[in-house]
């Protein structure tokens, strides 16, 4: 299948073409028209503050045969958001410290990743969790996929009437980052939603330029009677980046702070002409028939159901690396110009049969077939006569269950997938238990067990530069991995997790041992490797909010311990969130204010170093980053259901002599910088 993008350069707003949105929307119509398409309505939506101002006195737009429902008023609570899992939650448009922690390019809370200057560019870890989420290998690049959206990052809808959130916040030069969402429906049980995430920014250094654009369509369908449902979406997605591959002087032109070099595209960089792209499709559907159901008397509620159900997957995927100039940073080339691609093509099927009782709980058991092609172009021949494949391609069977069961106060989940044949599939094992002590206490105890093989580019990758080809299926093994995690809630303690994982064959990107030095600081060349010994990772999290008035202390702490036999997992041992805010109704509470500081810290550590050409950080036990303290000054405002956001970041940086503050070897953290946005919904 070609994949084809679209260039975002040439206007400020990343919108779509018609032609490009043609090409998905007409098989995403083919397969409604052919099988109607799905809502969730049998999670139970968890419990968010209402919004009194969205109240309506218009009539629902219900089912005339529901008499009684045409008459409720519409509140927030009607506007459900349905995750991958099928957790369900409110829209919701109040304004709190946690939405000016997720107010970023990601949408999420950024608490374990340091980003780069250029907002698109990518983010070292300050944390990990080293648990699979998945039992089959990646195509790699993971410093750049951080905005790609998986499956489990796709969102679902039920709504009232139609409704459209809009993000929209400044980025760094020419350019802004833009992410539309409009749900509606046909019927109360026929929801869709389309999605258009956009964004460029400049930056502030050269050759630093990133853009992207993620479209998703999304639509779910439950029948009246609830037998059938079904959910599916369709998700087109292009992320473009420069690679400038870090600072040359950094020590006269940046840490000195000469004058001079205030403007940063003075600095001098390492290249001006290489940019890595990762472009993706993907198709998937889930539905589900229940065969036999019983509720309970004459009442709605479902005593006993035993249904079949069907997932499709299908996706492809590739990332490249292109560079024009001669370079002897990576090593010899095979040819002038440099044109990497990697390419992967996976389908994934699964049947499944669910049971539930209301007594017993809810029981499914799964087959799945996972066929995969990871491929490049031509099958290479190297000097010394080895010889690099051009794909690994194979099918996987394997079989799973899961289980979930609520017992008044006890919430029990467990899932497994095991690999019956094919050479890359793995096993997978998830355990949790939770118990509510009452209104202000809640435990969670959770077990986790894998074991996979590590990403496509570790097991095979070619390059037009000569060191950078390798193929390892036979000599990497599967990472074994197991964890233990504990979790308390406490409205008056705050919420403590601690984290226990332990990991065998622990794959990581390295220094080639050969290799020569590059300014006698890093090496250009790294290699896959695997780790002989068992390493163990111990994570300690601490939230808590201290309040008096209209004053708050919000508080994220989080301590980290790795024993290992050698520096393969480096990570900070503290990292540190404090945040001193006011909030307060002004203008006889037409507008609710939240401004104040935050304090981001973490210790000193040897960074990962980041290498352009494979989109991946590896591991460099040379020099200690971090240390330096990083202070935010915000103003937020909500009126009604919008939510405006004005914040300068960084602003310690304009008034500090040290110039230490990086985000990689080479790459520094951005500078001082005021930045607004905002979030807008809109109901009809």
């Amino acid at each position: 299948m070609e994949l084809k993008s679209w260039n975002l350069r040439s206007t400020p707003l990343a919108c779509i073409p018609i032609g490009y949105l043609c090409n998905y929307f007409l098989p995403i119509l083919f397969l409604l028209i052919c099988c109607p398409i799905s809502a969730q309505e049998d999670a139970i939506p968890a419990q968010q503050p209402v919004d009194s101002s969205l109240v309506q006195t218009k009539k629902r737009r219900l089912d005339a045969r529901d008499p009684a429902l045409l008459a409720q008023p519409i509140t927030i609570e009607d506007y459900k958001i349905i995750s991958y899992k099928r957790d369900t939650t409110y829209l919701d448009t109040t304004l709190t410290i946690q939405k000016e922690y997720k107010f970023n390019y990601l949408r999420k809370d950024d608490f374990e990743l340091m980003p780069f200057a250029n907002t698109g560019q990518p983010y070292n870890k300050l944390g990990v969790d080293l648990r699979s989420v998945q039992p089959y290998p990646a195509l790699g690049a993971t410093a750049l996929n951080y905005n790609y959206m998986e499956v489990r990052d796709i969102d679902y809808y039920n709504v009232a009437t139609p409704m459209s959130d809009l993000f929209f916040k400044t980025t760094f030069e020419e350019g802004q980052l833009l992410d539309a969402t409009l749900t509606f429906n046909t019927s109360p049980r026929f929801n869709f939603s389309l999605a258009y995430k956009g964004f460029r920014s400049l930056g502030k250094y050269l050759s630093d330029q990133a853009e992207s654009g993620n479209f998703r369509m999304t639509t779910n369908y439950v029948t009246k009677n609830g037998r059938y449902r079904i959910r599916a979406h369709v998700a087109a997605q292009d992320i473009e980046t420069q690679a400038n591959g870090g600072l040359t002087n950094k020590e006269e032109q940046f840490e000195a702070g000469d004058d001079n070099f205030s403007d940063r595209k003075k600095v001098d960089v390492r290249f001006n002409d290489a940019d890595n792209k990762i472009l993706g499709k993907r198709y998937y559907f889930d539905h589900f028939y229940k065969v036999f159901k019983k509720e309970k008397d004459s009442s709605r509620i479902e005593r006993t159901s035993l249904g079949i159900g069907h997932v499709f997957n299908y996706e492809t995927k590739y990332y490249s690396f292109n560079q024009t100039q001669q370079s002897t940073y990576f090593g010899d080339r095979l040819v002038p110009t440099i044109v990497d691609k990697a390419q992967l093509k996976t389908m994934y099927n699964e049947v499944n049969a669910e049971f539930y009782n209301a007594t017993l709980g809810r029981l499914q058991g799964n087959i799945s077939v996972y066929n995969y092609t990871y491929f490049f172009n031509s099958v290479l021949i190297t000097e010394d006569g080895s010889r690099i494949p051009s794909r690994l391609k194979g099918e996987e069977i394997a079989v799973g269950a899961t289980y979930e069961k609520k017992i008044r106060g006890f919430a029990l989940k467990g899932e497994f997938k095991y690999n019956l044949s094919g050479e890359l599939g793995g096993n997978l094992f998830n355990a949790s238990a939770g118990y509510q002590l009452n209104d202000h206490y809640r435990i969670t105890a959770s077990a986790h067990a894998s074991a996979r093989m590590p990403d496509f580019n570790y097991l095979l990758y070619q390059s037009d530069y000569v060191d950078y080809n390798w193929s390892n299926l036979g000599a990497f093994e599967k990472e074994q991995v197991y964890g233990l995690q504990f979790n308390l809630d406490s409205d008056i303690w705050g919420d403590l997790t601690v984290d226990y994982t332990t990991v065998d064959n622990y794959s990581y990107f390295g220094s080639a041992p050969d290799n020569i030095r590059v300014e006698g600081v890093e090496n250009s060349i790294v290699r896959p490797v695997q780790e002989g010994n068992v390493l163990n990772h111990t994570k300690v999290t601490y939230r808590k909010e201290f309040r008096l008035g209209g004053f708050a202390l919000n508080n994220t702490v989080m301590y980290q311990n790795v024993s290992q036999a050698n520096e393969v997992l480096n990570l900070p041992q503290l990292v540190t969130r404090n945040t001193l805010y006011f909030s307060s109704h002004v203008f006889k509470k037409a507008m609710y204010l939240q401004t104040g500081v935050t304090l981001k810290y973490f210790t000193a550590y040897t960074m990962d170093a980041y290498n352009p050409l494979l989109g991946e950080f590896y591991i460099q036990n040379e020099e200690k980053l971090g240390g330096y303290p990083m202070l935010d000054f915000f103003i937020n405002a909500r009126i009604q259901q919008t939510r405006i956001y004005l914040k300068a970041e960084h602003f310690n940086s304009s008034f500090s002599q040290n110039r230490d503050f990086y985000s990689a070897p080479n790459y520094p953290y951005r500078d001082f910088v005021i930045r607004f946005g905002l979030v807008w919904n809109f109901f009809s």
